[in-house]
């Protein structure tokens, strides 16, 4: 399951050039990108992504798994799917970039309630900085985080170790290494 994982984000979502012209939200430039949103949001992506992650955290006790909007939505619904179908339902949830200006203002969006155990997710990382902003905000709700798992880790800017500062238990299902190996056995 985890190499069709692979083989599907090489397909979709990979680009890369033999010189550095992708500019990455940080500011860098880089040989290589990553758009998870064609794997993220495709069913066969979606079923990959929720039967993946849902088994790295079936025995961690959580209630809730979500994080920043856009990029772990469908990351997030994908698993509350996957965790309906095994009898082990976790909810998803969205954390907003900023506060709505109208209704019910509120950062983060599901059915959660202060207290709850939960995990962060995020498709890709690199810094870590939207991946932590989601654990801050989360943090500042009430939520108790007690994990990140990542779709594509970049390996690069220290984004895993960033991400440490605030949460030991980090999984990252894929790596820019498994992607570029696989690129370059093309």
């Amino acid at each position: 399951m985890i190499e069709r994982l692979r083989q599907l984000i090489l397909e979709r979502s990979f680009k890369y050039s033999d010189t550095p012209k992708f500019r990455l939200v940080c500011g860098e430039i880089s040989r290589f990108y990553f758009n998870c949103k064609p794997t993220t949001l495709s069913p066969e992506g979606q079923y990959l992504i929720g039967r993946l992650v849902f088994d790295a955290i079936k025995d961690k006790d959580v209630q809730a798994i979500g994080g920043l909007t856009l990029g772990a939505d469908p990351i997030a619904c994908a698993v509350a799917n996957e965790s309906f179908r095994q009898g082990r339902p976790i909810e998803a949830f969205v954390v907003r970039k900023k506060l709505k200006d109208h209704g019910i203002v509120a950062k983060i969006e599901g059915n959660i309630e202060k207290g709850n155990r939960v995990i962060v997710v995020d498709d890709v990382v690199t810094t870590g900085q939207s991946t932590i902003q989601a654990i801050k905000a989360a943090r500042e709700n009430g939520l108790e985080v007690t994990g990140v798992v990542v779709l594509v880790d970049r390996e690069e800017m220290n984004g895993r170790q960033n991400i440490r500062q605030h949460v030991d238990d980090f999984v990252a299902l894929v790596t820019a290494s498994d992607i570029l190996r696989l690129y370059r056995a093309a």
